[in-house]
Formats: structure tokens, C-alpha cells, sequence
């Protein structure tokens, strides 16, 4: 159940899908949980912001290889930190591919531990989260309690439905103490499962294959579905990002799929500053999708990134404001004499 740290590249991807150029793992823990895995790279360039990825369930930091190659080479440093009991974190339980968590606060204990202990991110570069699918809710989850982020990108978002449905009741069941337990269509981990692709994540085979070609050669980072406490985890922490959304004080932008749901709108609303992008046409994995989709995604998110180093850099050479002269107190030898 303990952490896996140095995976090896699958022989049947790309070289662009391959860790970035001086990519460097560690581990980060708190409060006595199991540790979790990151990754960090920076271009040869003093870097002009830094990026935290969080991806969303049963991803690894790998399938985001591609998308951190392309914001390094854009002059940021991008750190990507797993998710609690996922990808190459240690586990809570076993199964090792059985994803389960009490709650969603150590993923956010650990991203607030990450930026002010690792990380330390100076004031003259922007520090921006991005956060996929239900990393997203860890994203916000940590700014509204207390981590100061100059920007939040939410790509995706997966909030867990309020309404009761079979995936609500077996959050309940997760609460009640059976969290350990997985869910009922629940099955291990397979190289006969679909990809991403097959799931409906996004037209492209290639990046479609890149989680299962990491999974298949590296067995400790294989996830399956989630068990009946993660569910549970996850409606918690859905629940808790909606309550606290007015804590959110950085701008966020949304980027969302051709189909979304309805309380992801409601969220970008609720918060006091949010602007929603939709990609026509686009499935949810926006990273991993076709070029044609992912593209208009990349521009959005490098753009947005780019807006928050420029406003930095105006910032810093703007003349400070004119104070009013005070005039300054004549000595009283000085003062002239009362007729």
C-alpha cells in the first residue's frame, strides 16, 4: 500500500507522452496519511508562473505528461500532485486498484502543504491551480479554505449529484461505515478494460490509450472504480464547495465539455468571480482530447495564464502613487515673530 514513485515509460506511446525534460518525483504527507506523489518540471528560463495540476479520478500524473510538456515550454513551472490513495500515492486499502479515501480534506491538507512548504511561491509570480474532473473540487475546496492562489482553472468539473440516485445511495451506504467496501459494478483492474476513449472521454485513440499504456506497465499505478467510501467522499466535498463558494477570492475560469451538467453552471454563477468556457463538441478528458478540441482548451488555459503574468508585470512597473506633499513643521526658532 505504500507509495510507487519511478514509473517506466510503456514502449508503445510517442515520445511526446513521455515525463518532460528534467521531471523529478517526491512524496509529501501530512497528519499521519499516506503519502502522496508529484511531479515537478521547470523550462531553462527563469519561469514566469507556476502551475499546480490535481488530476481527476483514476488518472495519474503521467496523462498529463503532454499537457505540462506544452506550459513548461511556455515559460512556467508545473508541479502535478496525485491524488490521495490514486495513480502513484500510497494506498488506504487493498485492493491497490480499488480507489478509496475517508474524505477528500487530505487531498486538500497536502495541495495547501505542497504550495507553502514545497513549492513557496514567490509574489511576483503567479501561482495558478488547475484542477480536472473531481480534482477540481479539491482545487476550489483548498482556496476556500485558505490557499492563496493568484488564479483557478476548473476543467471539467465533476460535482457529485445532489439528487438521490443510486450513486448518492451508496455515498450513504460509504458514511454508514462500509466506505471500504467497493461499489456493486465494481471489478479489478483489466488490460481488456476500455481506455479512455472507449469510455467517452475523448475522440482521440492515441491520447486515448496514454492511461492504459502507463497502467499497463507500471501495475501499482492501475485504478479501477471507486468504492462505496470515495463516493461518499466526494459528495461531502461537492457539498462543501458549494456551501463555502463565496470563501473563493481568486478568479476562476471554467472550461467545460459539450455536455455538462447543470450544477457546474450553478457553480460558475454562485462564485464571485467565475467566466465559463464550453469547447463545442468536446467530450469531458479535454486534456486527452483530438487537437480540433484540445487546441481551443490550450489556448484558453494559456491564455488565462498569461493574462495574470502580464497584469503581475504591469504591477510591478507602475509608478507608485503621488502622495500629497505634508507640509513639514517649522522649528520654533524659525517661526516668525508675533507682531
Amino acid at each position: 500500500m505504500g507509495p510507487f514513485a519511478e514509473s517506466q515509460a510503456p514502449p508503445s506511446l510517442s515520445p511526446r507522452f513521455y515525463p518532460p525534460e528534467g521531471w523529478a518525483w517526491g512524496l509529501i504527507e501530512t497528519g499521519g496519511k499516506p503519502a502522496q506523489r508529484y511531479g515537478v518540471a521547470a523550462g531553462w528560463r527563469a519561469p514566469r508562473a507556476t502551475v499546480v495540476i490535481l488530476p481527476g479520478y483514476g488518472e495519474s500524473a503521467e496523462a498529463w505528461f503532454e499537457t505540462a510538456a506544452d506550459l513548461i515550454r511556455r515559460g512556467y513551472t508545473v508541479w502535478i500532485l496525485e491524488r490521495a490513495g490514486q495513480g502513484g500515492s500510497a494506498r488506504y486499502t487493498l485492493p491497490r486498484d480499488l480507489g478509496f479515501v475517508p474524505s477528500f480534506d487530505p487531498d486538500v491538507a497536502n495541495l495547501r502543504a505542497l504550495v507553502r512548504v514545497v513549492i513557496r511561491p514567490v509574489d511576483t509570480k503567479p501561482l495558478i491551480l488547475l484542477g480536472h474532473a473531481d480534482g477540481a473540487i479539491v482545487a476550489l475546496r483548498a482556496v476556500e479554505t485558505g490557499l492563496k492562489a493568484d488564479g483557478v482553472i476548473v476543467s471539467s468539473p465533476a460535482l457529485a449529484p445532489k439528487a438521490v440516485s443510486a450513486d448518492s445511495a451508496q455515498a450513504l451506504a460509504g458514511r454508514a461505515g462500509l466506505g471500504r467496501l467497493p461499489s456493486p459494478d465494481w471489478r479489478p483492474w483489466s488490460r481488456s478494460s476500455p481506455d479512455a476513449r472507449g469510455q467517452g472521454l475523448t475522440h482521440d485513440a492515441w491520447r486515448g490509450r496514454v492511461q492504459q499504456a502507463w497502467q499497463t506497465a507500471n501495475p501499482d499505478l492501475r485504478m479501477s472504480s471507486a468504492s462505496l467510501g470515495w463516493r461518499g467522499a466526494h459528495q461531502a466535498a461537492s457539498r462543501a464547495v458549494e456551501t463555502d463558494v463565496g470563501l473563493v477570492k481568486a478568479d476562476v475560469l471554467m472550461l467545460l465539455p459539450a455536455r455538462t451538467a447543470a450544477p457546474n453552471l450553478a457553480l460558475c454563477k454562485a462564485l464571485p468571480r467565475c467566466r465559463s468556457v464550453a469547447i463545442p463538441g468536446a467530450w469531458p478528458a479535454l486534456h486527452l482530447e483530438q487537437d480540433r478540441f484540445r487546441q481551443p482548451w490550450m489556448d484558453e488555459v494559456s491564455g488565462y495564464i498569461a493574462a495574470k503574468v502580464d497584469a503581475e508585470r504591469a504591477a510591478e512597473v507602475a509608478p507608485p502613487a503621488a502622495a500629497t506633499p505634508v507640509p513639514a513643521a517649522i522649528p520654533e526658532e524659525n517661526s516668525p515673530p508675533t507682531p
